[in-house]
């Protein structure tokens, strides 16, 4: 199965050429390659990106109605949405649809508006860059109608509810406020919250951000809830999920990376975040290591609150499917087979699980217990213990499902706790050096642990270093970045992979570090 996150042939053979490009270039042209289903550019989207720019009126929109977008709002970051309970209207708040976001004066503009502290170009990036808002197409492809029929939904995909939940802004009609298509995919209220109530009123001069919260407005300038609202597709809930029966009949399998996902989306907002023209609110110089750090913290919760919930059986569909086997490592049973001589599965043998047993999925803690090491080793110890339980009793045949449930409760706190104080900590060269051979030097655990462990050590070592060789500025950064490039290479054909060459490269990153 395709990576998004994988150097094509293609892409392998421009490795030299891309090395001249600015990072985040080099990193969007490796990134952006793959995807399972890669549907065309609507029409439609076609059409509206070349009105934008070819049409000097902005079109008209709810947000017309107010000011424009003031360049003086000094609204401060939240870092918790627990933190200061809000007051919320007691009008239903609906769902406007995208276009309601696009006047040239809101967020239509075509490029960048100058003294303003967002860039108002963020309808253009998503409807021409973002394949968020292709979602839906990918429905309507080969690939997403054989999947419906495998699964018998006895209905086109794009007609389907348990598609369209995440494919589109699906609602109710009651949740609508206007008219809008759900061919239009993942758009702005997917993300930021229906808008009908603050819609308006976020455009006038000093309105302050924690009144639109109170409106309906998510708070994506939290990290945490970023995550969170990500996690929601990327990982899924009980109310929609991606499961092994999907996997088989055709979906990709889940895999998610705050910084590394924002950078390939790419990101529609400034980074750093102002509170005025000029005046940012965060320092630019860790922006994406917070968002990697923080981001791998919520992941992990995430990923047992879905653990916990599977093993009470409490799917909204009743469907009691336990294990679950999304949960375990797909390559422990989906992988090449060759000579007994050549495998070097067999090689290494099978630690903490007996042979033919598939092993849980720990992709989502190999690399990041590393992190809770160095900064917290009394709680990273605590985590340790946990999560070793729930693999050692996730990697049996039969799982017992209590057990499974005690040890994921009992870490997802202390995850959550990581995330809250990775979120509003300082960062700097030393620390992201220090976690970049960390990750580089535990080569043959993380090898091991599967081919989705070995992309997260790949995703992180590129999300650190372009921040580090940005602060930094190493003579070999070159060196280290092409080091890099190979671990995508590695990672493109997952029927390939093999854990001895992938951690004589990390081995190699390791001693170039400095």
């Amino acid at each position: 199965m395709p990576r998004l996150f994988a150097l094509s042939r293609h892409a392998a053979k421009k490795t030299t050429r891309l090395s001249g490009l600015p990072a985040d270039n080099r990193r969007q042209t490796r990134l952006l390659r793959m995807f399972t289903i890669a549907p065309k550019l609507r029409p439609s989207a076609v059409l509206c990106a070349l009105s934008l720019l070819l049409v000097a009126q902005p079109v008209v929109c709810l947000a017309d109605a107010g000011a424009r977008h003031s360049v003086t709002n000094t609204d401060a970051p939240v870092h918790s949405r627990s933190s200061e309970p809000q007051e919320r209207t007691s009008e239903p708040q609906k769902y406007i649809g995208p276009g309601s976001c696009a006047a040239t004066s809101c967020h239509g503009s075509v490029a960048p508006i100058a003294g303003s502290r967002i860039l108002q170009n963020e309808y253009s990036t998503w409807i021409v860059k973002d394949k968020h808002s292709r979602a839906y197409q990918a429905l309507t492809s080969d690939i997403g109608e054989r999947i419906a029929r495998i699964l018998k939904l006895n209905t086109k995909a794009e007609e389907s509810p348990k598609c369209l939940t995440c494919h589109a802004l699906y609602t109710t009609p009651e949740q609508r406020g206007r008219t809008f298509e759900t061919s239009e995919g993942v758009s702005c209220e997917n993300c930021h919250g229906p808008a009908s109530a603050w819609l308006g009123p976020h455009t006038t001069r000093d309105w302050p951000h924690e009144k639109s919260l109170a409106l309906g407005m998510h708070d994506t300038r939290d990290v945490i809830h970023r995550t969170e609202q990500c996690l929601e597709c990327h990982l899924g809930t009980r109310e929609k999920f991606v499961d092994h029966e999907m996997i088989a009949a055709g979906h990709p399998d889940l895999f998610f990376e705050l910084d590394s996902f924002s950078a390939v989306m790419p990101r529609h907002w400034k980074t750093p975040r102002e509170s005025a023209p000029g005046k940012p609110v965060e320092d630019a110089a860790w922006t994406g290591v917070r968002d990697w750090s923080a981001g791998q913290a919520v992941q992990l919760r995430a990923e047992l609150e879905r653990l916990t919930w599977r093993a009470k059986g409490k799917r909204f569909d009743k469907k009691d499917i336990w294990p679950e086997y999304s949960e375990l490592s797909c390559f422990a049973c989906h992988h090449a087979l060759g000579p007994a001589k050549e495998s070097w599965r067999q090689e290494h043998g099978f630690a903490g699980r007996r042979p033919g047993d598939p092993a849980w999925n720990a992709s989502r803690y190999v690399v990041f217990r590393l992190l809770a090491r160095q900064i917290d080793p009394n709680s990273a110890g605590e985590l340790d213990r946990r999560l070793t339980e729930v693999a050692n009793e996730m990697s049996k045949l039969n799982p017992d499902r209590s057990a499974v449930v005690t040890s994921a409760t009992a870490a997802s706190p202390v995850a959550q706790k990581f995330a809250q104080r990775l979120a509003t900590m300082p960062y700097d060269q030393a620390g992201v050096l220090l976690m970049l051979q960390e990750i580089s030097g535990d080569a043959e655990t993380i090898a091991l642990a599967d081919e989705r462990a070995a992309e997260q050590a790949a995703m992180a070592l590129d999300s650190l270093y372009i921040a580090y060789s940005k602060d930094a500025k190493p003579s070999n950064a070159a060196e280290v970045r092409a080091g890099i490039n190979e671990l995508f290479q590695q990672l493109e054909n997952p029927s390939s992979y093999n854990a001895d060459q992938f951690a004589t490269s990390l081995r190699k990153i390791r001693a170039l570090l400095r």
